[in-house]
């Protein structure tokens, strides 16, 4: 485990701006990239993820998964499954918390990948 993630002290990876950017076409990009991290196991968890919580999701809210879109796949696994601790910035994030709940699937329910729209 150690040797894929990121050192605990390391920073947030750099930003993107992308100006102009309505809050429809945010959403539409976030559950694109949801489903395209190179890793199948977050392909899986985040994909379903947004596709249960994205259409109700404010645009602070985006904003917020569009930061931890930012973060690497193996660092945001491992905090979705509570495997490790996340960094300071994510310790009280209510976006990682709800991600947890989903990736926990109290409720059993069986899941695939979500078509596009």
């Amino acid at each position: 485990m150690e040797s894929t993630t990121s050192p605990a002290d390391s920073p947030p990876p750099p930003r993107l701006e992308r100006y102009n950017e309505t809050t429809e076409r945010m959403r539409a990009r976030l559950v694109y990239q949801s489903r395209k991290r190179g890793m199948l196991e977050n392909d899986l968890l985040l994909s379903t993820f947004a596709g249960e919580k994205l259409g109700s999701m404010d645009r602070e809210e985006l904003a917020e998964f569009d930061r931890l879109m930012d973060e690497p796949d193996w660092d945001i696994y491992y905090w979705a499954t509570e495997k490790k601790v996340p960094p300071e910035r994510w310790q009280n994030s209510p976006l990682l918390e709800k991600l947890r709940a989903h990736v926990r699937n109290e409720g059993r329910v069986v899941r695939r990948m979500p078509d596009l729209p």
